[in-house]
């Protein structure tokens, strides 16, 4: 969803890859239960509170900025999502999932579960709410779940998961954990090719913390 100019506040709203695959399957599955706002376009350096003119056009140059219009690859839009945390917060909450970078040979298994650093003043590292955690390519994966989070976000999600038309298309899941099984299918692998590669995204649903870990699945050799 975006802006489309500056000057009148008209809204374009489109869909996903997932969702239209969703929406496509007329079976009540596309349901949207939950929305996020995100900031990506905005260069906050650009307030002057030294400006000439006095306080009303300190944001001036930020208002003027363009937007981005509305486009699918959740990689590159709603990257940096809007979240309220408690006053007085020194230090935003950063996300912790015990790797930087994740390999799994074909069938093999994964339990992920995240952390929340600089979170409530270090007192709680688990968030209520849980993490969403979506994963670009869904055929790198032949399970795909998040258990630990009883909500109807959740459940849908959840149950929606694993579901693939053989299609390059994301999958989001929400828990506590979050369990990932590589897929055994070796025609994903095309003519040569040892490994497929794509990336796995966890948000902290209440802090609105996010990383981005690259996945790979090598192929068994024979």
């Amino acid at each position: 969803m975006g802006y489309l100019n500056n000057s009148v506040i008209t809204v374009d709203a489109i869909l996903t890859t997932k969702g239209r695959q969703l929406l496509a399957q007329n079976d009540g599955s596309f349901r949207i239960t939950q929305f996020s706002l995100a900031d990506d376009e905005i260069d906050y350096t650009l307030y002057n509170p030294t400006h000439p003119s006095g306080s009303a056009f300190y944001g001036e140059a930020i208002d003027g900025m363009p937007l981005l219009e509305a486009f699918p690859n959740e990689s590159q839009i709603m990257k940096y999502q809007l979240t309220t945390l408690p006053r007085g917060t020194a230090k935003l909450p950063v996300l912790d999932v015990g790797y930087s970078a994740i390999t799994l040979q074909q069938g093999a298994q994964l339990a992920i579960t995240p952390q929340t650093l600089n979170y409530l003043g270090n007192d709680q590292i688990f968030e209520t709410s849980g993490y969403s955690c979506t994963v670009a390519d869904v055929r790198l994966l032949s399970t795909f779940t998040g258990t630990g989070i009883n909500s109807s976000a959740a459940a849908t999600s959840n149950a929606t998961s694993t579901t693939t038309l053989g299609t390059n298309v994301s999958s989001t899941v929400i828990g506590t954990q979050i369990s990932l099984r590589a897929t055994t299918i070796n025609t994903l692998y095309g003519s040569g090719a040892t490994s497929i590669i794509s990336t796995v995204t966890i948000t902290g649903l209440d802090s609105g913390a996010r990383i981005t870990v690259p996945i790979t699945v090598t192929r068994t050799t024979n």
